[in-house]
């Protein structure tokens, strides 16, 4: 009997699901699954939304997690995974989770998140951020500041947060200049999520400034267009607002939608992005 497409993929993954601690590599998996490696990647990308290596890389953390929640050393972690050592777990860890083993192991223990309310074209906006980027934007915890850390501990239970205004200004400006102005300087952003999250957040980053999606058309990019609604609940679960684009995603009908700093500051980003754009082309 023929394969189907989802026949190999549906395949594909239960091979690294059963063979994760021996961490097979793409040709091992295209042999599996009688395909070249080039055709099983670009077929299990567009079916799974991520690339085989990355999807193995969620495999091994998620039962590197399991292990760590049993105490076990992040070495034996690592060993235990398949890896090679805690220099790869580390790697690993730091894709998947943005957070090294250590840290997830001691849920944040010794790490320091900055935080404050800062000035926006659109309004206050609560910022954050840890040593390895910002790591939430929020329009609507300008209202409520013990809401959003309550947010941040639940991912990061034992860090230490510490206020710091200037620090939150300083970053927001840059944040709001970022998309025209080329000397704003670098940002990067210290995100958690699944898979098909970090998927739709990468596909919302190439969403050009002063443009707009639909929920469909992103789908179809991540995987399928059948999953809007899924893509939907990932656009609405981005931390880090604006800086990840999710305003730039309306709907089919071309109303602007949802937004959770509402949607009246969502019309406003976008004639605000497409204005600034029109400004600097002429």
């Amino acid at each position: 009997m023929n394969m189907t497409d989802y026949d190999r993929i549906e395949s594909a993954i239960r091979y690294l699901d059963s063979h994760r601690v021996r961490q097979p590599d793409l040709a091992e998996l295209a042999a599996h699954v009688e395909l070249s490696p080039g055709h099983l990647h670009r077929l299990f990308s567009r079916w799974a939304g991520v690339t085989p290596k990355r999807f193995l890389e969620f495999l091994t953390v998620r039962h590197a997690r399991k292990l760590l929640d049993n105490s076990e050393s992040v070495l034996s972690a690592a060993y235990g995974s398949g890896l090679s050592g805690a220099g790869r777990l580390h790697d690993h860890f730091v894709a998947v989770e943005a957070a090294t083993p250590g840290e997830y192991r001691n849920r944040g223990a010794g790490l320091r998140i900055g935080f404050g309310i800062a000035d926006s074209p659109f309004g206050p906006v609560f910022v954050a951020w840890t040593g390895r980027g910002v790591c939430r934007v929020s329009f609507a915890g300008a209202r409520d500041v013990e809401g959003e850390k309550r947010a941040l501990r639940q991912t990061w239970g034992r860090a230490v947060l510490e206020a710091d205004e200037s620090q939150a200004m300083s970053l927001a400006r840059t944040i709001f200049a970022a998309p025209f102005d080329a000397d704003a300087g670098p940002l990067t952003v210290h995100v958690r999520g699944t898979n098909f999250q970090l998927a739709v957040w990468r596909a919302l980053l190439r969403i050009p400034t002063g443009a707009v999606t639909t929920y469909g058309r992103l789908a179809a990019e991540v995987c399928s267009a059948r999953a809007a609604r899924a893509t939907g609940n990932a656009v609405g679960s981005n931390p880090v607002s604006f800086l990840i684009p999710c305003h730039r995603v309306i709907r089919a009908t071309g109303e602007s939608g949802n937004y959770g700093g509402g949607p009246s500051r969502k019309r406003c980003m976008l004639g605000w992005e497409a204005s600034q754009r029109y400004v600097r082309l002429r």
